[in-house]
């Protein structure tokens, strides 16, 4: 047989582009693959966690800090360098280009400037990498109905409830956590009341006052997804991230769910060009016939609309990044891109297990890691029904009701 041809990868195009992305995107492609592949490969099928020694390497290599400033020692970057980033991450495992969500600068907003220019020092050196408990058994899409509970006393809250979706806990330095501190007074928002208190702890334990059970999950392994019983926990009054009474919490909540849909559009489309990369060389490896699957018409024009579906989806997440980082709030067009790439990621490394034919339901191939893993971004960081919600919402505002 002759050389195998690979599929072409991705640059950053114009207007977009320069030198400095140009080698990120080099540097981030070269880690994913020499680096974070084979780890995926080993510890994927065993449920196993990300090593502690290459998230070190993500560290020195300043990913965690993508977007912290320069002055605390990130790399000052903009939502697409980090979309950039993460999608070269993806590629190789998901919760790879997951975990550097979990720090960014995450869990810092506190009041007091010189302890949070520390965490962010910590934060973009990897030192600070935390986990988000917003989702309970009954607020998940609908998080204005948070029950969690932080009761003043002192100089502390004192926090019982239930969290669930809970990735990274255990093994996290902190976890920012939303809770009601206050019920909504006549004609406020079921919003209001809601506040996000930061807890500290040490790596790979639970503070007083908390217990987890881990979520068995089908895929997106790498880190261990808990169940998380808040009984007591006291947090000092100091590491309540933002101030006032009021919808602060949930306000803060979604700001941050903006950002996170379009780094999840990004982690889809390094799973769905994964799976075309993928069936690029197995197509020309597989012999039917006589003939090179990838010789066959109909193999042929399902690829094709594969490439061109992530072609798209990359286009539209690096077009809202950017404009993100111009200032412009893009709540409908982060739901839109959510929405499509996801539901584009779901398709796409789904092709790629029917290409693969029967081989492609084995563990033998990657590709129905990458399935595992996309069908999970069409649920998390909002369903994509809970994305169409919010640009139906925005296109055509519903009449008041009476």
């Amino acid at each position: 047989m002759s050389e195998l041809l690979t599929a072409p990868v991705p640059v950053v195009p114009a207007p977009f582009h320069t030198p400095e992305r140009e080698k990120l995107q080099e540097q981030a492609r070269a880690f994913a693959l020499e680096r974070v592949l084979p780890v995926a490969d080993e510890l994927d099928k065993v449920k196993g966690e990300i090593p502690r020694s290459l998230l070190a390497e993500m560290g020195e290599l300043g990913y965690f800090g993508i977007t912290v400033p320069t002055e605390h020692g990130g790399l000052g970057l903009g939502a697409f360098e980090y979309c950039m980033i993460a999608e070269e991450l993806a590629r190789g495992w998901m919760s790879v280009g997951s975990i550097i969500a979990r720090a960014q600068g995450a869990g810092t907003e506190v009041a007091d400037e010189e302890r949070r220019a520390e965490l962010l020092r910590r934060s973009a050196a990897g030192s600070w990498i935390g986990a988000i408990a917003l989702s309970e058994p009954d607020a998940g899409s609908d998080l204005a109905a948070v029950a969690t509970r932080a009761v003043r006393d002192g100089d502390s809250y004192v926090v019982t409830g239930h969290k669930r979706w809970t990735g990274n806990a255990k093994a996290a330095d902190f976890i920012q956590v939303l809770v009601r501190t206050d019920d909504p007074a006549p004609g406020e928002k079921r919003s209001a009341g809601l506040a996000t208190l930061l807890v500290e702890k040490e790596r790979d334990t639970f503070p007083e006052g908390v217990t987890g059970t881990p979520i068995d999950k089908i895929g997106y392994h790498g880190f261990v997804t808990w169940d998380l019983h808040f009984d007591g926990l006291r947090v000092p009054a100091a590491n309540r991230l933002g101030a006032g009474r009021g919808t602060q919490g949930f306000t803060d909540t979604q700001q941050w769910l903006n950002i996170a849909r379009v780094h999840t559009a990004a982690r889809a489309v390094g799973l769905a060009r994964a799976a075309v990369e993928d069936c690029v060389l197995y197509l020309q490896e597989r012999e039917q016939f006589e003939h090179p699957i990838g010789d066959f018409q109909a193999v042929r024009f399902r690829l094709a609309t594969m490439a061109a579906r992530v072609e798209q989806a990359r286009s539209f997440y690096q077009h809202v990044a950017h404009r993100l980082d111009a200032g412009e709030p893009c709540e409908r067009e982060a739901a839109m891109v959510k929405l499509l790439a996801t539901e584009m990621a779901a398709d796409v490394t789904g092709d790629g297990i029917q290409l693969h034919g029967g081989n492609g339901y084995t563990t033998e191939h990657r590709v129905e890691r990458y399935w595992r893993d996309a069908r999970l971004t069409t649920i998390f960081e909002g369903t994509s029904e809970i994305q169409q919600k919010i640009i139906a919402d925005r296109l055509l505002p519903r009449s008041p009701l009476g």
